[in-house]
């Protein structure tokens, strides 16, 4: 996954750094702003595999 502006992601992650909750994104749901506060936030996390279909 990327991101379109590095400081909103810098942000997620300093945020995520200073033992804030993912709840403190300060962008409204939706929109690219909180998506990219998001990934800064969640840098240090594996990868979820949401494409993998377990009932095959």
């Amino acid at each position: 996954m990327g991101y379109v502006s590095k400081t909103v992601m810098e942000e997620g992650k300093a945020a995520k750094i200073a033992g804030q909750p993912d709840g403190s994104n300060p962008y409204p749901a939706g929109s690219q702003n909180s998506a990219d506060w998001l990934e800064g936030y969640t840098y240090d996390e594996a990868e979820q595999n949401v494409d993998n279909d377990s009932d095959e």
